[in-house]
This record gives C-alpha cells, sequence and structure tokens, in this order.
C-alpha cells in the first residue's frame, strides 16, 4: 500500500501534532499560486492528453532519472533516444525497469511527488513495483486518454490559479500567443530568462546577439542598443503576462562598470576575444543591467545561483543537457551582490528574489541580508533541497533573521504537471509542522499562526510575484 498517511510529516505526536493538524487543514485546500517553473506551455496551448506512463512520470524527470543512473542503469534502457535516433526500448520496458527499482526512492521526495500523483490523479493507492508494474502502467496510460486529465483540466482540478512558464529571451511565444487570444495569459504565464544573450559562455551566444538585433531592430553591438534590446524584449513577455524574470548563474557575481570598460567588454565578446574572467564578468555586469530593468518596469528579478550545470560531457553529447548531471556549488552572496545593491538595494521599484543550492548561505548571508535590505526576499528551498527535510532546513534557518514577510512563499520550479499538487502539499504540510511547533512551545498564537500559514501557502507568493 502507499504511504500516504494523513498525518504524513507532522510532528509524531503531543500538542504540536494537533496544531499542526489544525493548521494544516486551514490551507490544505487553497488555491495553488505557481509564480515559477518550467512546463510546457505547448500543454495549455494545444490541450492535448499525455501519450502514457512512461513519457510522464520516467523520461522527462531528472530526479528520477539520476537516482537510477547512479545505480548503473543506462539512460538507453530507460527510454530516452540518443540525438538522432529512436528509442531503442519500449516505453512499457522502460517502465518495468523503473518499477523494479523504485524502491531506490524510498525516503525520497521523488516517492512521495509519485505516490501523491498515482493517489491524486490515477487513485491507485499500490507502491509501484516489479509485480504490478504492468497494470499500473495499463491503468495510467488509459486513464491519461480522459478529458478530467488533459493539462487545462488537471489545473482546474489542482485548484491551479496561476502559473508561469519559462521561456528564454528569444523564444516567440507563439504557445503564449494562442493562450493570449483565448484570455488565458493571466492564468498561465510567461518568464523572462535571457541568459541565452547574457551568458557568454553559450556557444551560441553571438549568434544569438544577432537574432537580438534582428528581432528588437537594435544595435546591440553598442551597449545602450544592447540594453534597448533587452527592454523590448521584457516588454514583449510582459504583454503575454510576465510579471518576473528568470537568470541562472553560477554564482551571483555582479559588477558596476563604467560604460567605456562594459563597451569593450561587449566589443571583445562579439569578437569572441573574452577568456573566462572575462566572459563572468560581462555576465556578471549583465545582471545589474538587468536590475536596472527590473528597477524601472517593475518585473521581479530571481537569481538562480550556485549550480554547476551539466557536469557528464558525454550525456550532453549522446542525449542532451538537464537530465540529471548538475551539481550544488558554494555561494557567496555578500559580496558577489554589493555593487547591484549598492546602486539599487533601497529602489522602491525594484524586488530581487533569492534563490540558492548553497544552504550554509541561509542563516549566514541570505536572511541577514534580506532582513535588512528592502528589495530582497527569500525564494524557497530549490532543486535538491525542495524536500521534506530541505523546508524544515530552510526555515530554520532563516525565519528568526529575516522574520515570515521577507520570505517569496513557494513554487514549485517543476516540469513535472502532476507533482505541482504534491510539491504544494508537501510545503504545506511542513509549514504546518513548523508553525504548530511554535504554537505548542507558546511561540506564536494559534491565530497568528493561521495567518502566517496561509501567507506561506498562497498569499506570500502573489505578493512576492506581483501577481495581483
Amino acid at each position: 500500500m502507499s504511504n500516504l498517511h494523513p498525518d504524513r510529516l507532522f510532528p509524531a505526536s503531543g500538542p504540536a501534532l494537533n496544531h499542526a493538524r489544525a493548521l494544516y487543514d486551514s490551507i490544505s485546500e487553497l488555491p495553488i499560486v505557481s509564480p515559477h517553473g518550467h512546463t510546457d506551455p505547448a500543454w495549455f496551448a494545444e490541450n492535448r492528453n499525455f501519450a502514457d506512463a512512461a513519457s510522464l512520470f520516467l523520461t522527462p524527470d531528472h530526479y528520477v532519472l539520476r537516482m537510477l543512473r547512479s545505480q548503473g542503469l543506462s539512460y538507453e534502457a530507460l527510454g530516452l533516444a540518443r540525438k538522432g535516433e529512436a528509442p531503442k526500448v519500449s516505453d512499457l520496458a522502460a517502465w518495468k525497469l523503473f518499477a523494479v527499482n523504485y524502491h531506490l526512492f524510498a525516503g525520497t521526495p521523488s516517492e512521495l511527488w509519485i505516490d501523491h500523483a498515482f493517489r491524486w490523479a490515477f487513485g491507485i493507492e499500490e507502491k509501484l513495483n516489479a509485480k504490478n508494474a504492468t497494470s499500473l502502467y495499463e491503468t495510467i496510460t488509459r486513464r491519461l486518454a480522459d478529458e478530467d486529465l488533459k493539462p487545462l483540466a488537471v489545473l482546474d482540478r489542482a485548484k491551479v490559479e496561476t502559473i508561469a512558464t519559462t521561456e528564454f529571451a528569444l523564444d516567440p511565444l507563439d504557445h503564449h500567443k494562442a493562450l493570449k487570444a483565448r484570455g488565458l495569459n493571466h492564468r498561465i504565464r510567461t518568464t523572462y530568462r535571457p541568459d541565452d544573450v547574457t551568458d557568454p559562455v553559450n556557444p551560441s551566444f553571438v549568434a544569438n546577439l544577432q537574432r537580438l538585433a534582428e528581432i528588437t531592430n537594435e544595435d546591440v553591438g553598442l551597449w545602450n542598443g544592447l540594453i534597448a534590446a533587452h527592454a523590448k524584449r521584457r516588454a514583449f513577455f510582459r504583454d503575454h503576462g510576465a510579471t518576473a524574470t528568470d537568470h541562472g548563474v553560477p554564482d551571483a557575481m555582479t559588477a558596476d562598470l563604467p560604460l567605456h570598460e562594459k563597451q569593450a567588454l561587449l566589443t571583445r565578446a562579439l569578437r569572441g576575444e573574452l577568456d573566462a574572467a572575462g566572459k563572468a564578468l560581462f555576465r556578471a555586469q549583465m545582471m545589474t543591467e538587468m536590475a536596472a530593468l527590473s528597477a524601472e518596469d517593475g518585473m521581479v528579478m530571481q537569481l538562480h545561483a550556485g549550480s554547476i550545470r551539466n557536469t557528464d560531457p558525454a550525456l550532453v553529447a549522446y542525449y542532451g543537457p538537464n537530465l540529471g548531471a548538475d551539481i550544488p556549488s558554494a555561494g557567496d552572496f555578500v559580496n558577489a551582490l554589493q555593487p547591484l545593491l549598492k546602486r539599487f538595494g533601497s529602489s522602491q521599484g525594484f524586488r530581487l528574489i533569492l534563490f540558492t543550492l548553497d544552504e550554509t548561505t541561509y542563516a549566514r548571508e541570505l536572511a541577514p541580508m534580506a532582513g535588512y535590505w528592502p528589495c530582497l526576499m527569500i525564494g524557497p528551498p530549490w532543486w535538491f533541497h525542495d524536500s521534506p527535510l530541505g523546508i524544515r532546513r530552510y526555515l530554520d534557518q532563516v525565519v528568526e533573521t529575516a522574520g515570515f514577510h521577507n520570505l517569496a512563499g513557494f513554487n514549485d520550479d517543476t516540469r513535472a504537471l502532476l507533482s505541482i499538487p504534491a510539491r504544494h502539499d508537501v510545503w504545506r504540510r511542513e509549514v504546518a509542522r513548523f508553525l504548530g511547533t511554535f504554537v505548542a512551545e507558546h511561540r506564536l498564537s494559534a491565530s497568528s499562526a493561521a495567518e502566517i500559514a496561509r501567507q506561506l501557502a498562497y498569499d506570500a507568493a502573489k505578493l512576492a510575484y506581483r501577481l495581483d
């Protein structure tokens, strides 16, 4: 049977358990606000049924793939196709291999999310294993043909009030155009992610800048022209529902150079003459430029720092990026953000939400910084730490210094549609657990805890991302 006990993740017993139950009951049915994530906008624009169990739960989920890879299973055997080739195994064969090894996920957030999705979407209470692999595959695949499991119906069923996808700067936003035509661009929003034209490490950087010039009619060979091109693209994204930008960077480094030095950097970048230090400096300057634009146009800036991406060259060469070979790295926010904060830290129109994979920075840097700078908010646990224990560590380290009102609530940051209600449920349970303990220890009144629980489950994300 499934391990989805009604008291899962709550304190084991005593007053804290009772308070956690009451708090969870008060927030469990609130609408979901999903202001940052990576679901495919084509799902919602086309609203087609998903194909089968494997293509829903296995092949697109890098959390699942990396765990199976760690035990020596090949991506090919798991149903992924090498570049330019067809898959070597059937979806059912890949699913059976997944089922045989499902025990590997015991105690992980992946197990929680998948078990939750099984029950929530398909009414399945059984734990996936070798014996029931075929029957569950058939049950899930058959149900996926039903109207209530089309993407828009899933949003309705999960009470998703609004959800944001993430597109690069050069994306034509065709799917979001279709959604806008149907009046859905405020429910399903885009997010401006300009990494393709801000980071010279990208092998297509020069070609991308040339394309940016073409679609904006700006001279991106001039620094001011480059920034004007970004301003135009940001306006285009806002016209399709965007309220935020997102920047996936290896570190939080920012810079504030004089114009002649910025122009020299750009000229060398376009000639392919920047060394590693020069590329890092260019990226750092662009982060400050993005902050300047956000201070002007009001778009919320998200900084996701601290991931060394695609650390397995063979995986990227054969299968592509974003398949599990990304590893967290140590971070520095105090010194790295000083140039940006010196200019915009107290700006009324600027908001910066910080995400990190380096948990040692929570109490040492992020909480004190967000507890001082008006522009800063702390994003929820991200990626490797979007987990029950990760959420506990986060709340424990940031609340005493930053308080509750400098937190950006929760976003699921997922590519997996059916994991959205599961992830929000885990967050709400952990919030109830944390606040229930505060009430039991007489550190908060029950009424104050209820107000904060609602804030962290719903209101904070709307406020942080300016969704009202």
